[in-house]
């Protein structure tokens, strides 16, 4: 099976329960956050990011089960891991720091912390909180924060159990345009 149809198909039957605490599911998260991207003029890239930024959670379908008993599971991290073989970095560096981007805006935004959901604070303290000012500086260092803060910000936005947004097919086609030279789609 092309990564493609496996990433859809994740989306499709992995994605479907709840998210996180949320009142959306999984693949309604991705889409929302993708279509956020896509109607502030992000890039292929950044749009493929945003699809598949919690790809970590529809890895396994026990995912959630383990953070419902406060485990953290690095989702960001394992994401990265398994899309790094067939996107470049514009695509798996978003992916592995929106949360390091959550605790980012925490520390340098006073009003950012108000404005997260509940799963949200739950998940930051699981996460390490907020960033220190050395962990700041090194953040600001990576060549691809402005982009995991951006993703970020429509990640906190892409809640919404009513929101309507293409389908996944449509944001397919953003990530078979981001795939690394010679893999296939």
């Amino acid at each position: 099976m092309d990564i493609i149809a496996r990433i859809s198909q994740m989306l499709e039957t992995n994605g479907t329960g709840l998210y996180g605490g949320e009142a959306v599911t999984q693949t309604q998260h991705a889409l929302q956050c993708a279509a956020l991207a896509e109607a502030d003029g992000a890039s292929a890239e950044l749009i493929t990011a945003s699809l598949l930024h919690d790809v970590g959670h529809v890895l396994d379908p026990e995912f959630e089960a383990a953070l419902e008993q406060g485990q953290d599971l690095v989702h960001e991290d394992l994401g990265e891991s398994f899309l790094t073989d067939w996107f470049g970095d514009g695509v798996t560096q978003p992916v592995k720091l929106h949360v390091a981007a959550k605790r980012y805006l925490c520390a340098i935004d006073s009003s950012y912390f108000a404005r997260l959901s509940d799963a949200s604070v739950l998940t930051l303290k699981l996460q390490g909180g907020p960033m220190s000012q050395a962990q700041v500086a090194e953040f600001e260092a990576n060549p691809h924060h402005r982009d995991a803060v951006r993703l970020r910000i429509w990640d906190d936005r892409a809640k919404d159990p009513d929101a309507a947004t293409p389908g996944i097919a449509h944001f397919m086609a953003y990530a078979a345009q981001c795939l690394k030279t010679g893999t296939q789609a």
